[in-house]
């Protein structure tokens, strides 16, 4: 019994203070009739909701030194807990985990509409609904590389640059459990989608671009997500040179107030939209003429230094 106290109060002293008001973890390992953390999980999103078993007054000795170990072992090497290391055991929680998902918002300008890609679930819950395309994220993989993968395993689409939009959190967002997903975003030019091959595979029946301000009824919380990733984009496009991803390299004036009429939803005076992008030292006329109806148009670009700025601000958003 003198022990167990003289080690209860090696742990007091050298572990606890730093674990107050935490939820406590036991190796499983050392835990009589509890399950190994490596089990197959269960339930509808792979959550297990039993606890572990509480040891019993003859283990506390045993128990107690485990996790004293365990614990050491688990923040060796650079003292950052999480990092497992050669022997160290793994820890079983006491409390629900919530899944995690990703969802991907590609967003391209077409016949002077503003789009965004989408996929027709095949399966409950919401199926036959159009959704943004994503998925679960497996236990040891990235969330880019999870976005990625699903965005290729359900549209065939790969090789693009995402940028982490925002998570979305609400407990009943997902009928299935408590899930929360890591919202993704992505800007393609015409050139990269004329390249694209469309293609629905795994868990969507189809796929296709549509025109943001003409949309079906989405599953889950999409509707929210999308609505605060088109803000997201007004917002980078008054204040920075986005608009060149919307854009084929050379464009008119009137081509390029277009985009901005139709991204920010609302008409622009033509002689201070203008003004003001000339001022703002972006653009730079080509040289070339595009010849219509009326006087021919001056076809212009945004300067290599300005694509150089945004594409800085895409590597570091």
């Amino acid at each position: 019994m003198t022990e167990v106290m003289q080690i209860s109060s090696t742990i007091e002293g050298s572990i606890i203070p730093n674990m107050r008001n935490t939820r406590t973890a036991t190796p499983s390992s050392s835990v009589p009739g509890s399950s190994p953390c490596a089990s197959p999980p269960t339930g509808a999103a792979g959550v297990s909701n039993s606890a572990p078993a509480s040891p019993t007054a003859t283990d506390t000795s045993a128990t107690n030194a485990a996790a004293t170990n365990a614990v050491a072992d688990h923040v060796a090497g650079d003292g950052t807990a999480g990092e497992e290391q050669p022997g160290a055991a793994r820890f079983c929680y006491d409390f629900p985990r919530p899944s995690v998902t990703v969802d991907i918002i590609l967003f391209t300008f077409q016949a002077e509409q503003l789009k965004v890609l989408l996929i027709r679930r095949k399966r409950p819950p919401f199926g036959q609904h159009w959704a943004l395309p994503g998925g679960f994220v497996e236990i040891d993989e990235d969330l880019e590389a999870a976005a990625l993968r699903e965005l290729w395993e359900e549209t065939n689409v790969s090789d693009i640059y995402l940028e982490q939009l925002y998570t979305f959190g609400a407990p009943n967002r997902d009928p299935r459990t408590r899930v929360i997903s890591v919202a993704y975003f992505a800007l393609l030019s015409a050139e990269q989608v004329q390249r694209l091959q469309l293609r629905s595979a795994d868990d969507a029946a189809d796929v296709r671009w549509w025109n943001v301000y003409g949309l079906p009824d989405l599953a889950f919380d999409h509707a929210r997500m999308l609505q605060y990733a088109i803000q997201r984009l007004r917002w980078k496009l008054e204040w920075t040179a986005l608009g060149f991803l919307l854009l084929p390299t050379e464009f008119t004036l009137s081509e390029l107030q277009k985009v901005y009429e139709t991204v920010l939803h609302e008409p622009i005076d033509k002689r201070n939209f203008r003004r003001k992008m000339l001022a703002a030292d972006v653009l730079e006329e080509t040289g070339n003429l595009r010849e219509g109806d009326h006087r021919p148009a001056k076809l212009y670009r945004f300067t290599a230094k300005a694509i150089e700025i945004e594409q800085a601000r895409r590597r570091f958003p």
